[in-house]
C-alpha cells in the first residue's frame, strides 16, 4: 500500500478491504508472538501504520474508527499537528539531558500549566514522570513523608497500575494481579460508591467507607486516600452526588493526604478540564498522565506545595522523568485542549452516545446503565430481566465490533462494560457511525 502520514489529513472514513485482521496484520502478530513476551496482550491484533483524527490505519489499508483512543491518550487526536511540530522542534534542539542533571525551560513550563490548571488556588508544586501507576507511587511517597503515617486506603473496582505498590492498590485480579505479589503492605480497601449496584446516595455511600475506615484503618495510621473521580478499569463508575466532597472533607478533618487519580479522567475527557471540578472537589494532589501529552509517556503529581516540597531533594524523578520531548508535546497538547475548546466537545460526544444508546435501551433491557460524564462513557451489559453481569455478551460486541473495523474497549470487575474514549478530534458522523457499528453488534447477540 502507499506510504501513509498520520494526523488529521488521513480520510476520515470506515473502510474494509481484507477481513479484520488482514494478512499483513496476522503476519505481524505471528512475528509478535514469536518475539514478544505473552503477557503483552492486544486487544485486537491488527498492525497499525498510520492514525488521526477519529481513524486509525493498518498494514493491509483498512481504516477503522478508533473509539478507544489508545486508553484516552490520545485525546486531541493522533498525531495532532501542533504536538507533531513541537516534537520535532525539540528533537532538533536536544532529546535528553535528565533534568536532575542539568533542566530546561519545559519541565518548568509544564509544572507552571499544571499547578494554573489544576483544581483549587492554593500554591502549588508538580513533579513529572513517566506513566500513571509512577505518578500514583510517587504521590504514595509523597504523602506518606509529609505525614509520617503508612497506611493508604483505596476503594473496590479501583484501577491505579501495574507496579508493585499499585497492584496491591488495583482492586481486579486477573490480568493485573494474579500470580505476581506479594504486594506492598499497608494498603486498606473500603467500598466505593456504585450507584447501579448499591442503590446508596453519595452520604450513604460515604458513611459506610468512613466508618470502616475508622473501625478498621484509624485516621492516626492513615497517610492518605486515594480515588479516582470516575473508576476507569474498574467499569466507568461514576459515584453518587456528594461522594467525594464528603471524603474529601473528612481527610481534611483528620489530616490525611486526599489524592485523586485523574489519570484517565484528566484533560477535558469528562467534559471539565479535570474530573473534580464536576462537584468542586480540591484534592490535596493530583496525578495526571494519558492525555497530558499527545500519545508522548509523560505523567504528573501535583498538589500543595507545603506537601510536595516535603520531600528531600533526590528523593524525586527519575532519569526519563519529565522528557523533553514529552514536555514540549504537552504543553503543545494543553494549549489544543483550551485553543479548540476541546472540554465542550467533550460534552458534545457525551450527548451523542447517551442519546444513541438510550434510545436503544428503551427495548434492550441488556444495557443495565450508560454511565460516564462527557467523551468517557460505557454502557454495562447485563442478563435480560436482572443486573447479573454479562461478559459473554461484551465480549461478544466487542469482538464483532473490531472486525466491522471499530476499536471499541471493554473493562469492568465483572468484565461486562463496553467503554466509550473517541478521540475529541473525532467528527459527529464517525462518532454515530462506530456507534451504529457497535449497536449492530449488540443486536446480532
Amino acid at each position: 500500500m502507499t506510504e501513509l502520514v498520520g494526523g488529521p489529513s488521513l480520510p476520515q472514513e470506515r473502510k474494509l478491504v481484507t477481513s479484520i485482521p488482514g494478512p499483513k496484520s496476522q503476519e505481524m502478530m505471528a512475528r509478535k508472538n514469536a518475539a514478544v513476551a505473552a503477557g503483552v496482550g492486544v486487544a485486537l491484533p491488527v498492525s497499525i501504520v498510520a492514525a488521526g483524527g477519529g481513524v486509525m490505519v493498518d498494514a493491509d489499508g483498512n481504516s477503522l474508527i478508533d473509539l478507544g483512543s489508545g486508553i484516552a491518550v490520545t485525546g486531541v487526536g493522533n498525531s495532532a499537528p501542533a504536538v507533531v511540530e513541537a516534537v520535532i522542534n525539540q528533537v532538533q534542539a536536544f532529546t535528553h539531558t535528565c533534568f536532575t542533571v542539568t533542566p530546561y525551560d519545559g519541565y518548568v513550563k509544564v509544572a507552571e500549566k499544571l499547578n494554573e490548571l489544576t483544581p483549587g488556588d492554593h500554591e502549588k508544586r508538580s513533579a513529572l514522570f513517566n506513566s500513571g501507576a509512577e505518578a500514583v507511587e510517587n504521590a504514595i511517597k509523597i504523602a506518606r513523608h509529609f505525614t509520617k503515617k503508612n497506611g493508604v486506603v483505596v476503594f473496590d473496582h479501583a484501577y491505579h497500575g501495574r507496579t508493585n505498590l499499585t497492584m496491591g492498590m488495583t482492586a481486579k485480579n486477573i490480568p493485573y494481579k494474579d500470580g505476581f505479589g506479594p504486594f506492598a503492605p499497608e494498603v486498606y480497601r473500603v467500598p466505593t460508591s456504585y450507584p447501579f449496584r448499591d442503590g446508596l446516595s453519595g452520604a450513604e455511600a460515604a458513611k459506610v467507607a468512613l466508618t470502616q475506615i475508622e473501625k478498621q484503618v484509624g485516621a492516626g495510621n492513615l497517610a492518605a486516600i486515594i480515588i479516582e473521580p470516575i473508576q476507569g478499569e474498574g467499569g466507568f463508575i461514576a459515584p453518587a452526588e456528594g461522594f467525594l466532597p464528603a471524603l474529601q472533607a473528612w481527610a481534611t478533618e483528620n489530616n490525611v493526604v486526599f489524592i485523586l487519580d485523574e489519570v484517565q479522567t484528566g484533560f477535558a475527557r469528562t467534559g471539565d478540564l479535570f474530573a473534580a471540578n464536576h462537584e468542586g472537589v480540591v484534592p490535596d494532589m493530583v496525578t495526571t498522565a494519558k492525555g497530558i501529552a499527545g500519545g508522548l509517556p509523560l505523567s504528573a503529581v501535583t498538589g500543595r506545595a507545603e506537601i510536595m516540597d516535603s520531600a528531600h531533594a533526590g528523593g524525586l524523578g527519575g532519569t526519563y522523568a519529565g522528557s523533553p520531548i514529552a514536555c514540549a508535546a504537552a504543553l503543545a497538547t494543553i494549549d489544543t485542549y483550551e485553543k479548540e475548546n476541546l472540554t465542550e466537545r467533550a460534552r458534545e460526544i457525551g450527548a451523542i452516545i447517551d442519546e444513541f444508546f438510550g434510545e436503544i435501551a428503551k427495548n434492550d433491557d441488556r444495557i443495565g446503565e450508560i454511565r460516564g460524564r462527557g467523551a468517557l462513557k460505557a454502557i454495562e451489559f447485563v442478563e435480560s430481566g436482572s443486573k447479573n453481569p454479562n461478559a459473554a455478551l461484551t465480549g461478544a460486541i466487542a469482538k464483532q465490533a473490531g472486525e466491522q473495523g471499530v476499536i471499541v474497549l471493554t473493562c469492568g470487575t465483572y468484565g461486562n462494560v463496553v467503554r466509550f474514549l473517541p478521540p475529541l478530534s473525532i467528527s459527529d458522523e464517525l462518532l454515530r457511525e462506530g456507534l451504529q457499528v457497535v449497536a449492530d453488534a449488540l443486536a446480532a447477540n
